[in-house]
């Protein structure tokens, strides 16, 4: 095997690998540009984050509701944003943040 035919190859396998990684972005990209802010399935009384399912019964009685915004703290505990959707500003990841100074 020559060297032109080693380079053609490199240089092909190169080709797949940008063009994935191209793909991988537009899907992030596409993924993040919700209006929907982002949710994670909470205790309203304990703010226990719990699993996604728990929210999805679609018990309101049993104390569960999504819970807006914000994060989870290393107790397991949500934080820093709302139940309440409309008070949470939507953008996910991409979302534009402002600020002002005074």
């Amino acid at each position: 095997m020559d060297s032109s035919s080693t380079q053609r190859r490199r240089m092909r396998s190169g080709g797949v690998a940008l063009g994935g990684m191209g793909l991988l972005a537009a899907t992030l990209v596409a993924c993040g540009s919700s209006d929907e802010p982002d949710r994670r399935c909470a205790n309203r009384t304990t703010l226990d984050h719990l699993n996604s399912r728990e929210c999805k019964s679609g018990s309101s009685s049993s104390g569960h509701a999504w819970y807006y915004g914000g994060y989870t703290n290393a107790q397991g505990k949500v934080s820093g944003g709302s139940f309440d959707k409309s008070a949470v500003k939507s953008g996910g990841f991409g979302g534009g943040s402002s600020s002002s100074g005074g």
